[in-house]
């Protein structure tokens, strides 16, 4: 696991008895048990664990801080040959003042004690009354168990590479939180123990929370809080176990449980770095002075499952709330960035070839859209069927049906007799049905496009997704070209979610079930003619692979960075079910040949809005030679198909 960057961590929930420390450590014991059976490498409790966090002024007793202590020499013991880092809370002397903690240990030694910086006095929290600021200490020792360990609020950890940072509830929640200078300094993770009682509404705060701060610190964020068993004299505990990465929850515990819980899941460390070294805002600062303590374990043989889900649709929204939000965006800021185009141009026309597909009925869609938008009369959409040697009857039927129902101006082209002319001009034998054959019939249909709109004093809208940019599945100065280019940040896979989005929330019965059958129509450039008998010549999936592998593998070698072993590694996790090895293996070669080859169309891509999280415009986010070489990634690929041989 460590291989690819991951660090699986853990939250775990234990059952408390309030000042009972001996109790306490058995049930932290337990659970460390259970973590490193389950292959974690870091295991987070609550604050104030082994004493429970709701003692009031029991605190203060020297027999309860004895009897503390005691209980974590009996974990240091009971702990001492699993390889995993515990962070337990619990209440530490130091000088003539009393501190809440975190201690992090392994193998038997303590390897650092962090005293919690903000002391909540406020509301149901009386925490000042016992506990002292630990904002004064940034560097000491302090002597625990018989052993001297170091002390303070910059203490940062190194785990075989791995920096992570602590803080202790209420630390998050004040506007300059430690854990944002424990990031800048380098740590990937941050874990925060936490006892925070419910109230009404408090819980979506605190998830915000806890998001927010993963995000911006561009971190994971590992947040335990107290649950069953402390106090219930004024307050509940419900027992919060939230592992975030990002910005986006991988795990989280059930609230209000009566059952000790362990919350299990693999960070992605790797595509963190990525993540900061890609944001150079994120690096500029004047580093703080700190006491990084390295720890370095034996590998635990219970890590071998992966505990993350991958998504195996990255670019698509997740759940139908979700869809709505990402559904809207998206047609506003197609629309926007078309209607400012329109404006800047002067241009009161669009023309635009509608083959029936999804990304043309798309870009009718939003013509559509803006031209309602701006008081634009929809007659000045120049819709243009272009009929070939492999148009099939549905897409035929459909585009026309669509351009009709819609309201705008449809105009039918065939291509037949220019496309022929055109053979004979240069000699080519139609038989041949080469890459010249079918490149002819795009490079015609752009120009009846590109004559068209001058024709008119109108734009020509492109249609390509970014999925058949990122393969250069488009023909060069044909289809690849165009003056404004609506869908090319869209893969292929989210043009189709949305499409039947739009679909399902159009009023109007006739569009809907056309806007359904593209939907259902297999995917193909209908460029070949098809054998008498077949309702469907080519399918571009047949050909170049399935358009949701090669979206996947885009996304993570742009998004995310991963080399093509990691991203087969995910891969696999992600499609168990439908592919196997070999076959994502094939596709995934073909997608690095096509990526790295093919960039020289994307060098000459005329104008469109970024939509998605990824563009490929070498003005946007996606800048690399043409003659980029791609044996680094080829050679990965090989040995990777040959270790499959």
């Amino acid at each position: 696991m460590s291989k690819f960057g991951f660090l699986k961590v853990a939250a775990a929930i234990p059952h408390v008895r309030i000042a009972d420390c001996d109790y306490n450590a058995r049930q932290i014991t337990g659970l460390i048990r259970k973590g490193a059976d389950r292959g974690a490498r870091i295991i987070l409790f609550p604050e104030l664990s082994v004493t429970a966090y709701t003692c009031g002024d029991l605190i203060q007793q020297p027999t309860l801080l004895n009897a503390a202590e005691q209980a974590l020499g009996y974990i240091l013991s009971e702990t001492s040959q699993l390889p995993v880092v515990g962070i337990v809370g619990m209440p530490i002397t130091y000088g003539n003042a009393l501190y809440n903690c975190a201690v992090v240990f392994a193998e038997g030694r303590i390897r650092g004690v962090v005293p919690k910086t903000y002391i909540p006095n406020y509301a149901e929290f009386y925490e000042a009354r016992c506990f002292m600021s630990g904002e004064e200490i940034g560097f000491a020792t302090i002597r625990m168990c018989g052993q001297e360990t170091d002390f303070g609020r910059n203490i940062l950890f190194n785990l075989d590479g791995v920096k992570f940072g602590v803080e202790i509830c209420e630390d998050m929640w004040v506007p300059a939180a430690p854990s944002v200078n424990q990031a800048v300094d380098g740590a990937q993770v941050l874990f925060n123990l936490s006892a925070s009682p419910e109230v009404i509404g408090k819980h979506n705060y605190l998830l915000s929370l806890v998001k927010s701060q993963s995000a911006r610190t561009q971190s994971a964020y590992v947040y335990c809080s107290a649950g069953y068993g402390e106090s219930s004299t004024d307050l509940v505990f419900a027992g919060n176990g939230i592992i975030v990465e990002g910005g986006q929850i991988l795990q989280r515990s059930e609230r209000f449980s009566l059952e000790e819980q362990l919350v299990v899941a693999d960070i992605d460390t790797e595509r963190l770095i990525t993540s900061r070294r890609r944001t150079t805002t994120f690096a500029p600062h004047r580093p703080n002075e700190r006491i990084i303590v390295e720890i370095s374990l034996p590998k635990n043989p219970a890590d071998t499952t992966l505990d993350r889900w991958i998504d195996p649709q990255p670019f698509v929204p997740g759940s139908p709330e979700e869809m709505e939000e990402c559904g809207n965006e998206i047609v506003n800021i197609q629309t926007m960035g078309l209607a400012q185009r329109l404006e800047h141009t002067n241009c009161k026309k669009v023309v635009l070839g509608v083959s029936g597909g999804l990304d043309s009925t798309l870009a009718l869609m939003i013509a559509v859209r803006t031209f309602d938008r701006l008081g634009l009369n929809r007659k000045g959409i120049i819709a243009v069927t272009m009929p070939g040697f492999g148009t099939s009857n549905r897409t035929y039927r459909n585009a026309l049906a669509l351009m009709r129902c819609l309201g705008v101006t449809s105009r039918e082209i065939s291509i037949r007799k220019a496309c022929e002319q055109h053979f004979a001009d240069i000699g080519l034998d139609p038989t041949t049905q080469s890459s010249a054959y079918e490149n002819a019939q795009a490079r015609e249909r752009t120009q009846i496009l590109m004559d068209l709109a001058n024709l008119e004093g109108g734009l020509v809208l492109g249609t390509g997704d970014l999925s058949e940019l990122a393969l250069g599945w488009a023909t060069y100065n044909g289809d690849q070209m165009s003056m404004y280019g609506l869908n090319a940040s869209l893969p292929k896979t989210l043009i189709r979610v949305l499409m039947r989005w739009m679909a399902e929330r159009c009023k109007d019965d006739a569009i809907r079930q056309i806007l359904i059958d593209v939907v259902e129509t297999p995917i193909s450039p209908e460029l070949l003619p098809t054998e008498e008998g077949k309702e469907f010549g080519q399918q571009t999936e047949k050909i170049i692979g399935p358009y949701e592998l090669h979206d996947f593998f885009l996304y993570h070698f742009i998004h995310n960075g991963y080399s093509p072993a990691k991203i087969l590694f995910v891969a696999q996790k992600a499609f168990n079910d439908r592919y196997d090895r070999g076959t994502i293996l094939r596709w995934m070669r073909l997608f690095f040949q096509r990526f790295f080859s093919q960039q020289f169309k994307r060098s000459t891509m005329p104008d469109g809005p970024k939509v998605g999280i990824i563009s490929l415009s070498p003005r946007g986010d996606w800048r690399m030679p043409s003659d980029a070489n791609a044996d680094t990634w080829m050679r990965e690929i090989d040995r990777l198909i040959e270790e499959e041989k």
